[in-house]
This record gives structure tokens, C-alpha cells and sequence, in this order.
């Protein structure tokens, strides 16, 4: 797909509507784009290229784009192969071509392209770096850690446009029209969540340039309403809350877990809580969990006890959260066990690494199934769930 994004810059990326798992991880229902931008100059600058499995694709968009120009430069922002595993075809078929990367992406790109010869065909550039194309300059920014640490991102100061690299991306290809917060919240703390610290970094950055337009690796361009997607992008990389509400996360085996969960979500409802959400984390997207985790300020877990540890599902999505830096949330337990619980102890091991989270002490116990004797044990895990109203929430 060939399309203007100014008189000057012209999107040629391509959609993967073939791709089961994104990253071998991540359910993509709606496909992936993989975005790649062509600046007509008086010198001519490629913007990234795409994923190995649409390299024909992409190539052909690039030769129709160029109308008979030979492009000059091709500037690498990502290394990750879902955005550079076209380099070596497209400095094959354009051997005058330059380079253009941060320092760390130069030292690596033999480790991905180990038979491609590099020598005088790169240019490293550091953090304010710039490259003239004639009527308009580059500029480059670095953003170590969003999510690699040869990431940089590059400012055009013609035409007021950001090209983010992953920032700002989202799951689904342009050929599917979507809301752009839900995949991309998803993307973001997936992909993104671990690193923080410096995203905030890249924000400072970019709140010093002049953007009208942002184009992302994945996902649509954004021409409207920046202050939307910042907005989200400084919330959700502060770890702060998004929304007010409680997401109920289980793992139950047999059902009798599940059936508590539900229950207690109920209760929470009748309570007054604004929102409450439920995960079966054996059957729902873990992807999608690990978004409404971050999305909301409270969680509850409640899983079975399995092999005196705790159902794997549960460790799965606690284990996610934990290496994706989870913090700053309320977090209430409870575990189900037929003769020797040891849900509780277990997911209390992996909460405990946790940073800055509030953890109710009181663990509820069920003992194979749901009893009304239980039902006093819910209700005060409840209204310790509720007692805290969030005042830093977006909604």
C-alpha cells in the first residue's frame, strides 16, 4: 500500500493478515502492519524497512514509490526483525545506499546480517545528530530501551513529523479499522510495559519539538488529537492508574476457583464498584490480562493450589507481570485448596516482588468449593478492595 502522508513523505508499508502469533507471543486476531516511510527530497531517505515475510511486497511498493529515484539513504530506527529483516535485500539491490543508525544499531547489524559487507556504508549518528536532505533535516533523537537500546527515533522539521519507531504502535493491520487505545495498550505494555523510565525519557524529548503528525512501525499514522495519544503514552509509562476499577484475574481447574471468582465480582458490583473485569486466565488472551492488570489500579487473584505451588496459568500471568515492572496497584488474594492450600503462599512469593504495590494481608480460603460460610470472607475482602478510591485515574 502506497499512500501520501504529505507531498513529500509517502507511506509504503505493508499488512501481514497471514501472522498467527506476533513476537511468537501475541494473539493478533486483526494482523499487524509493518509500517516503512519513503522521504522524496532532493536526497532520498527510506524510513525502516519490514519483516522478511513481506519483503517482495514491500520492495515492490518501494520501486513503484521512487518513480525511477534511487534512494540515498535508508535510516534504521529498530533493528528488530519485524522492522530490519528487508536490509539486506533492499542494500543489495541499491549498493550506493547509505546507512543511517545510531551507534548501537551499526555494531549490531552484522549479528543479524552477518554476510552483508558494511564497511563505508553506515553512518552512526548520536543524540542530536542531523542529515539534510535538501529541503528539509533530520533530526535524530536516541531512545535506549523503547524497547532495545539501539533505538532512536527521527524528527523532520519540514513537515513537523515524528517517526517513532515502536512508540505509539498497535496490534492490527491498517486494513482493519479499530479503536486505536485497546490494541494499543495492549501493544504498550507487552512489548513496551518493562521500560518506564524511559519512555518518560522520550517524552521530555519529544515535548520540545513541534509535532503535527506521528508514524509509528505499527499501526496508524496519528494526525489528530497528539495530546490523546501522549496523554496515554505518559500515563501508562508513569505506571499510573488509567482507570478506576478491579480486575479479577483466576485459574481454577476444575471450575470451583472460577465459580468464586464470579462470585466475587458480583459482590464487588453490588458494593458499587465503578468497574469490575474477569479473566479466565486459562482461556483468555494472557496478552489481554496482562493490559486490564496495568489498565486498572486493583486486582484480585484467585487460583487453585496445584502440586503444593499454584495452577500454572496463575504463575504464567503473575510471572508477566512481574518482568513487565507491574507497581503501584492494590492486590487482594484468593486460593482454593482441597487439603493443603498453597495457592496463597505461592502467588504471595511472585506479588512480593512487586514494587511500591499494597497487598491485603488477609488471604481468603476456599476449601474445594464455595460455601455460604465463605460468603463473610468475600465481603471483607471487598470493602477493603473498594475502601480506596483512585484520584489519579484518566477516566
Amino acid at each position: 500500500m502506497i499512500t501520501n502522508v504529505t507531498d513529500k513523505i509517502k507511506y509504503i508499508g505493508v499488512d501481514d493478515l497471514d501472522i498467527d502469533l506476533f513476537e511468537s507471543q501475541y494473539v493478533v486476531p486483526n494482523g499487524v502492519s509493518y509500517n516503512s516511510y519513503l522521504i522524496l527530497d532532493d536526497k532520498v531517505a527510506i524510513m525502516d524497512t519490514v519483516d522478511s515475510r513481506k519483503s517482495d511486497e514491500w520492495l515492490d511498493n518501494l520501486d513503484r514509490a521512487l518513480e525511477g529515484r534511487k534512494p540515498d539513504y535508508l535510516v534504521v530506527q529498530h533493528l528488530e526483525p519485524d522492522h530490519a529483516g528487508t536490509i539486506d535485500r533492499v542494500m543489495a539491490r541499491y549498493p550506493a545506499m547509505q546507512v543511517v543508525a545510531s551507534e548501537r544499531a551499526v555494531r549490531m547489524l552484522p549479528q543479524f546480517f552477518y554476510d552483508v559487507d558494511f564497511e563505508g556504508r553506515t553512518i552512526a549518528v548520536k543524540e542530536g545528530g542531523t542529515l539534510s536532505l535538501g529541503g528539509r533535516t533530520l533530526h535524530f533523537v536516541m531512545a535506549p530501551m523503547v524497547h532495545w537500546p539501539e533505538v532512536m527515533v527521527t524528527y523532520d522539521d519540514k513537515d513537523k513529523v515524528l517517526f517513532s519507531a515502536d512508540g505509539f504502535g498497535k496490534f492490527g493491520a491498517l486494513s482493519h479499522d479499530e479503536e486505536w487505545a485497546c490494541e494499543a495498550r495492549r501493544y504498550y505494555f507487552n512489548i513496551c510495559g518493562k521500560y518506564g523510565g524511559p519512555v518518560q525519557t522520550l517524552l521530555k524529548k519529544a515535548a520540545a519539538l513541534d509535532i503535527a503528525i506521528i508514524c509509528p512501525l505499527h499501526g496508524p499514522i496519528l494526525t489528530e488529537n497528539l495530546d490523546y495519544y501522549i496523554g496515554l503514552y505518559d500515563t501508562w509509562s508513569r505506571y499510573d492508574i488509567e482507570s478506576e476499577g478491579v480486575f479479577v484475574a483466576y485459574a481454577s481447574i476444575h471450575g470451583n476457583t472460577a465459580e468464586v471468582a464470579r462470585r466475587f465480582a458480583d459482590i464487588l458490583r453490588a458494593k458499587g464498584a465503578v468497574k469490575v473485569t474477569v479473566a479466565d486466565l486459562s482461556r483468555d488472551d494472557m496478552a489481554e490480562a496482562v493490559e486490564d492488570a496495568f489498565r486498572y489500579g486493583k486486582l484480585v487473584v484467585a487460583a487453585a493450589s496445584y502440586d503444593s505451588d499454584v495452577f500454572p496459568p496463575m504463575h504464567d500471568f503473575l510471572y508477566h507481570l512481574a518482568i513487565k515492572g507491574y507497581c503501584k496497584r492494590r492486590i487482594g488474594i484468593i486460593e482454593n485448596g482441597s487439603w493443603a492450600p498453597s495457592a496463597g503462599r505461592a502467588m504471595r512469593n511472585i506479588i512480593d516482588r512487586f514494587k511500591d504495590v499494597s497487598v491485603i494481608e488477609d488471604v481468603v480460603t476456599i476449601v474445594s468449593r464455595l460455601k455460604p460460610s465463605d460468603i463473610p470472607a468475600l465481603e471483607r475482602l471487598a470493602d477493603e478492595m473498594l475502601a480506596e478510591k483512585c484520584d489519579r485515574c484518566v477516566e
